[in-house]
């Protein structure tokens, strides 16, 4: 099994959040295996795997776009279920703390099937669902999974009325405060699939642009035109990902079209 460099190494909750230099942000550590990380697909502090090579790529691509812009809010997404959206939000997440230059939040927005927490996590964490239903303060619910510079804000309970929440008075106002906080910080949205209903189009507005993510040999040419189709003039697609399934190949498993 391929090791990760460099290891992860726990850090202090009450530092946890703060690279940037503004005031500390108390976040629970979250240990997280290497073993676990490949398991699911989450390689991008493998340094040697050439999928966290494409990783890397992504990663410029995505910087170059963010800085050129302005902007700071990116959100990932796919036509359908089962493209990798959430592995690549992972995976792209680990890659832009890994450039010091910036700290990252992930945040957990498929408030149907949430899956990032499960992904990283050995034990269930409370999230965002514990913020809607509940009123708690993200600061209780922020997460570090032990990769410096990087803070996950999970999901946790599944919701049937998720487009409304995610056009809601509620997000928005946490949108605006996650954006604010830190100045150097980018943020990742792991959001639902395009073809799946209507919350991306609801929440599209709040993101500075999309990331598609799309799969070759599943994902069809109708599937991806008619999410292009529904996000005309309601989004910046940044660009699109093309993630390969067939881990046997001797390509890298990934590219990236613009």
């Amino acid at each position: 099994m391929e090791s990760l460099n460099p290891p992860l190494e726990p850090r202090n909750a009450d530092t946890a959040a703060s690279d940037s230099g503004a005031t500390p942000v108390r976040s629970r550590i979250a240990p997280v295996s290497a073993e676990r990380l490949l398991e699911n697909r989450i390689v991008a502090m493998a340094d040697r795997n050439p999928a966290a090579i494409a990783y890397k790529v992504l990663r410029t691509h995505v910087l170059q776009q963010m800085r050129a812009n302005n902007w700071k809010t990116l959100g990932v997404t796919s036509p359908t279920l089962g493209n990798g959206k959430t592995v690549t939000t992972i995976n792209l997440a680990i890659s832009l703390a890994r450039d010091q230059k910036h700290t990252v939040l992930a945040v957990d927005l498929d408030l149907q099937r949430p899956s990032m927490a499960a992904r990283l996590f050995d034990q269930p964490v409370p999230g965002l669902s514990d913020y809607i239903t509940e009123d708690r303060p993200i600061e209780e619910l922020l997460v570090k999974p032990d990769i410096e510079r990087l803070v996950i804000l999970p999901g946790s309970h599944s919701f049937t009325h998720s487009s409304e929440i995610l056009c809601s008075p509620k997000m928005i106002e946490l949108v605006n405060e996650i954006k604010d906080r830190y100045a150097d910080r980018l943020i990742l949205f792991d959001l639902p699939p395009v073809l799946g209903g209507d919350d991306v189009m609801a929440f599209a507005p709040y993101v500075d642009a999309l990331l598609l993510v799309i799969e070759e040999g599943k994902t069809t040419k109708d599937q991806l035109t008619s999410a292009y189709e529904l996000l005309h003039d309601r989004a910046k697609v940044l660009g699109t990902v093309l993630n390969k399934a067939d881990e046997g190949s001797t390509r890298t498993g990934y590219s990236i079209s613009y």
